[in-house]
């Protein structure tokens, strides 16, 4: 659609504009021209990463200035030769095509649509008018995850996104900031968790393996409707939010899978403060050295079984109990017994938090 947009402003303007005019893209191709029997042709003067300048450049007699709202330009204009008349041409026509282009994918853009559906820029009341209006199939279901770049490469991960799910009247690749990419998935009625997983994976592992660039997955929840995409969206992002904290080994966090660490995260940091101070009335929590905090984590991990842990860590079943008496003499909390393992794995969380979140008064 957006090569007959051009192609009609150019057609216009070539009567005003008495030189060649024309539109190249990203890869290349002419795809409106003053001359008709140039559209199609390949340019291979002007590459993708001629289109970054942030002014006008000029290449074998032509006049280019870039244009475009996404990460980077996606078109330049062209006009023949490379005087003065020419820049400003060049400018006039960035300009106008520019502006088009936008009111066009606001307009019209199913992509643009999504992007401000799950960013809450639009009225719900509006949201199933504009479905209906691009032909939206708003019943299917869907699921938003949220891809953030911990450490990146040359390689645009977003172009990579993009080209890991091509289907655009289904998936749709949103870039939200430098860092943030959405991807908001149509999904068979059915799918788990786990094979939602699975997909962030094989994200994870095609960007880092194949392209250097490291990131981290937030799941949300599957939504039917599109309305409740804002949410599943906001559900991704309290996923990375709280893996960082609570999980910042893991590369996938599925909203689903928080668990109490979603019911930490909410609580106020003075009420934390407070709960902390009331389950270790006889000693501070940093009274216990690293060892014993390592080995009440490999306690918890093998669901409170002393012999099975004791194993695992090569020691005596004597020497683990032992240390587990002496956690009880500083805590006043024996690990053995279920209630009080629960409120120690409770605090150890609550700690986590608060270091990250310091109590503000």
């Amino acid at each position: 659609m957006s090569n007959r947009l051009f192609q009609g402003v150019i057609h216009q303007m070539r009567d005003a504009i008495d030189r060649t005019i024309g539109v190249i893209d990203e890869t290349s191709v002419i795809i409106a021209c003053s001359e008709l029997g140039r559209i199609g042709e390949v340019n291979e003067s002007v590459t993708a990463e001629s289109l970054t300048a942030t002014s006008t450049f000029v290449v074998n007699g032509y006049t280019y200035r870039s244009f475009g709202n996404r990460p980077r330009p996606e078109y330049a204009v062209f006009v023949a030769g490379n005087d003065d008349a020419a820049q400003k041409y060049a400018m006039l026509l960035a300009v106008s095509l520019g502006s088009i282009k936008q009111y066009y994918d606001e307009k019209y853009d199913r992509g643009n649509f999504i992007k401000n559906v799950i960013l809450d820029n639009i009225l719900p009341g509006d949201i199933y008018l504009k479905a209906r209006e691009l032909r939206f199939n708003s019943d299917v279901s869907r699921v938003c995850m949220l891809i953030k770049i911990v450490s990146k490469s040359d390689i645009s991960a977003y172009d990579v996104i993009q080209n890991l799910f091509p289907d655009k009247n289904k998936d749709f690749v949103i870039n939200i900031n430098e860092t943030d990419i959405a991807l908001v998935k149509e999904i068979r009625t059915g799918i788990e968790s786990k094979d939602l997983e699975k997909l962030a994976s094989s994200i994870v592992d095609t960007l880092s393996s194949e392209f250097y660039t490291h990131c981290v997955v937030g799941i949300g929840t599957t939504v039917s409707g599109i309305k409740d995409l804002a949410r599943s969206f906001k559900e991704a992002q309290v996923a990375l939010e709280v893996g960082k904290v609570f999980d910042t080994e893991r590369t996938i966090v599925s909203y689903d899978n928080l668990g109490i660490a979603r019911l930490v995260y909410q609580l106020p940091t003075t009420l934390c403060d407070m709960f902390l101070k009331e389950v270790f009335k006889r000693g501070s929590i940093e009274s216990l050295d690293q060892e014993t905090l390592f080995t009440i984590q490999r306690f918890f991990e093998n669901n409170l079984n002393v012999s099975e842990t004791s194993r695992k860590l090569f020691v005596h079943r004597n020497t683990l109990v032992y240390r587990l008496e002496k956690i009880k003499k500083l805590t006043g909390l024996d690990l053995r017994e279920f209630e009080d393992a629960i409120v120690f794995k409770v605090a150890l969380m609550v700690k986590k938090y608060l270091s990250a979140n310091p109590v503000k008064y």
